[in-house]
């Protein structure tokens, strides 16, 4: 019976010895979970890795290596349980990873590529020297080769088992999913910031535009500017041509200063969003103080242009504007155009749809650039519509443009029907809505200003 008991009882302590084992490995791994769903720090996280592949699988020590977005190569973590060989050992492999660096050239982009993770597995097997039991692991982030975990034991009698390789994989594998965490929540944040940063801009455009119309004697205005973007690069403005028609002028009440001349602008920064709006928000303060030195359209977007260019010159930006004078006592409207698209005029008397246009490059592309000038006396009834591109090259579902066609047979059903220049507006944008889709939002801004001179009575 002795003889007997001695196997069972040896039996019995090797398969508590293994439940031990197989108990201290999965809480090895529960702990590296948890770590990984709540961790913070991508460095703290990162610093568990060599240690635990290296405890799970009872060998010497780990080593994990990352690659750079630039496709360089770093030694991230270090870990080894033999005190005597850690420094010496982590020498090696920090100078293995520099001279790799060195002999590969970093390939911008994280492709996988089995060549690369063959060859740096020669550098860190000569790193180790002979007698190294080692075994690499790829860390893979959607197919793409992010880096290896390398463990390894200096025992001669120690095999790398098809367990403990499954083992080194799973903390690879976890390691992968805390690199890409990390990506998304970096991305997160710096969204977050560009949102803020983007609300901000819209705000300061919101309040840079004209709250309302102003009152102007015989004229009826209105005007609605539709972004693509939270911040777009359209741009329209009414500016007082005198020093005692003061902003105030933009509220709802009688304006005491109505028989003063006024400035109509319209404009359209190329592109959209962001630097779209500074440029807007440059162009709308050097107009205005243009405009209070009593100089003819014409001139002023001469000087506006010569002011813009230095700045515009390496944007590779460019605004197209067209501005106007409207002098109530006179009905006289004088205009010139850089390179805008042509305000449409709305003849009352004869029913018939015009241009408003003038010889003009658009402002910031050549510094001497000539602007031409015109003038045109308004009747009581015409309508002047100012319009961006944003109308002309809205697209249906089909890939269609609006085209300008469309916005003068628009323009001609709506100015025959309607009196209100707001009304006439928003036919306008319905239209143009309804061609594009009812649930599409535009590509390009959409601006729209409608001076309407009363009729008399």
């Amino acid at each position: 019976m002795d003889d007997l008991a001695t196997p069972v009882v040896a039996l019995k302590e090797l398969v508590a010895r293994l439940n031990r084992e197989q108990n201290n490995t999965q809480d090895l791994l529960g702990s590296l979970g948890f770590a990984l769903r709540s961790f913070t720090n991508l460095s703290q996280f990162l610093e568990l890795i060599p240690m635990v592949a290296s405890r799970v699988t009872k060998a010497d020590g780990g080593a994990l290596m990352v690659r750079q977005p630039d496709g360089g190569l770093r030694l991230e973590r270090f870990h080894c349980n033999q005190e005597q060989r850690s420094a010496p050992l982590r020498q090696a492999l920090e100078l293995a990873v520099e001279e790799f660096s060195r002999a590969n050239v970093p390939v911008p982009g994280l492709s996988l590529n089995e060549d690369w993770a063959d060859r740096l597995d020669g550098w860190v097997t000569h790193a180790f020297g002979p007698g190294v039991q080692l075994f690499g692991a790829s860390i893979l982030q959607r197919s793409l080769e992010r880096g290896r975990l390398y463990v390894f034991s200096y025992n001669p009698t120690y095999q790398w088992s098809e367990s403990r390789q499954k083992l080194v994989r799973f903390v690879a594998d976890q390691t992968a999913v805390a690199l890409e965490q990390d990506e998304l929540e970096n991305e997160l944040r710096q969204k977050q910031r560009l949102d803020r940063e983007l609300e901000i801009g819209a705000e300061i455009q919101r309040q840079l535009l004209p709250r309302s119309c102003p009152k102007v004697d015989g004229l009826t205005l209105a005007a609605r500017c539709q972004t693509a973007s939270r911040v777009g690069g359209d741009y329209y403005d009414f500016i007082p041509i005198r020093d005692d028609a003061r902003i105030d002028q933009y509220d709802s009440k009688p304006s005491a200063n109505a028989q003063n001349p006024w400035g109509i602008a319209i404009g359209d920064v190329m592109g959209k969003g962001v630097p779209a709006g500074l440029i807007m928000t440059m162009l709308r303060g050097m107009l205005r103080a243009e405009v209070l030195n009593g100089h003819p359209p014409a001139r002023i977007l001469q000087h506006l242009n010569r002011v813009m260019y230095a700045d515009l010159e390496n944007s590779n930006r460019f605004v197209t504007l067209f501005y106007s004078e409207y002098d109530p006592q006179t009905r006289l409207l004088r205009y010139s155009n850089a390179a805008h698209n042509p305000p449409l005029l709305w003849r009352f008397a004869s029913q018939s749809l015009h241009r408003l246009d003038t010889l003009g490059m658009l402002v910031g592309l050549e510094h001497d650039s000539h602007y031409d000038g015109g003038q045109v006396k308004l009747e009581p009834g015409d309508v002047v519509i100012y319009y961006t591109d944003g109308f002309t090259d809205a697209a249906s579902p089909t890939g269609e443009r609006f085209d300008e066609d469309n916005l003068l047979k628009s323009v001609q059903w709506a100015c025959r029907r309607y009196d209100d220049p707001q009304r006439i507006l928003d036919t306008l944008f319905d239209r143009v809505q309804q061609f594009i889709g009812s649930s599409k939002r535009n590509d390009d801004d959409m601006t729209l200003v409608a001076l309407k001179v009363n009729l008399l009575h």
